[in-house]
């Protein structure tokens, strides 16, 4: 009898989609026009109500693997996706987020070349729901054992960045299925304790910030963080005070910018401020950013008394005049 040998990709790429019908045909796009093409796209359609499953199934393309299931969540959808991945690495792509073309072919050759190291991670931009360009992200390079750095920042900044080795993903278990939010710094802090990174410098995720996305629910965010954060507490050995202090400044910092992003209102200028209260408390350095402070507290000034179409007229007169 002749012995079948299975040839199995190198990468396994992960699209957990939930009513992405919008966003979802240019996400899978971004894949398919990537320079390194031995790669599997599963996409688990987590129990969408719109019309994402038969943009979906309009790509003709036999590396694409399509599973449904009842919604359960983006954490179950990807740990679905890693079941079923058969690649030496994996990447997870969110179903609004784009690539540029040499995404995967930059962080495979990286992890090649540092064989030490099991997650290759790349810089983020930020576009808004059209795809246009909002902002940079925070562009940092580290290398090597990131861990104190990463428990400082999520720098990696979303889940649509690194590539991994597939064994320490599965050896790690997965995604924190319990964790509402913040899922993906979980993910990269317990690989950064375990595991060596390398950085790709330059700029290959197109991260969409939109008005309904996931991120937006600033106190399921602050209290999934608070729980990744306590989790860090009880199982790093240093001292962690001035390391816990600096994340939750960083923390604060960016619910209180989230908090300061449109659409405005007046409840989400009174989190904001909440938000602003606790990045001065935990902020050692507080009288370095005295301009920054007044910048926020002028914003949720105008958001909280003027009525929303009058704030947002006039936060985007000043931004402009800037």
């Amino acid at each position: 009898m002749t012995k079948i040998t299975q040839i199995h990709p190198k990468i396994s790429v992960i699209i957990a989609a939930y009513n992405s019908e919008k966003t979802i045909r240019q996400t899978i796009e971004s894949v398919l026009k990537q320079t390194f093409n031995d790669f599997e796209l599963i996409i688990i359609n987590d129990g969408s109500t719109d019309s994402t499953l038969e943009v979906i199934l309009q790509f003709q393309d036999s590396r694409i693997k399509v599973f449904s299931f009842e919604n359960a969540g983006g954490n179950v959808s990807r740990n679905r996706g890693l079941e079923r991945a058969s690649g030496e690495f994996v990447s997870f792509l969110d179903a609004d987020d784009i690539w540029t073309p040499d995404k995967l072919e930059s962080q495979l050759h990286a992890l090649q070349a540092n064989p030490q190291a099991a997650v290759a991670y790349s810089w983020t931009d930020y576009i808004d729901e059209q795809g246009k360009f909002i902002v940079s992200g925070t562009h940092i390079t580290a290398n090597g054992n990131v861990y104190e750095q990463l428990i400082v920042s999520n720098f990696l900044e979303n889940g649509s960045n690194p590539l991994i080795h597939r064994e320490a993903l599965v050896q790690l278990g997965g995604f924190d299925e319990e964790l509402p939010a913040a899922q993906d710094w979980d993910m990269w802090l317990r690989l950064a304790q375990n595991f060596d990174f390398i950085a790709v410098p330059c700029v290959q995720i197109l991260y969409r910030i939109s008005a309904n996305s996931l991120s937006t629910n600033l106190a399921r965010q602050e209290k999934a963080s608070l729980k990744v954060l306590d989790k860090v507490c009880h199982t790093y050995i240093n001292n962690l005070t001035d390391i816990k202090n600096k994340s939750l400044t960083n923390l604060y910092k960016y619910l209180t910018c989230k908090a300061l992003q449109q659409p405005f209102n007046r409840q989400k200028g009174l989190t904001a401020a909440r938000f602003l209260w606790k990045y001065i408390f935990y902020n050692y350095a507080r009288f370095n950013y005295t301009n920054l402070i007044l910048k926020f507290s002028l914003k949720i000034v105008l958001i909280v008394i003027l009525p929303c179409n009058l704030s947002t007229a006039l936060l985007a007169s000043m931004k402009t005049n800037d």
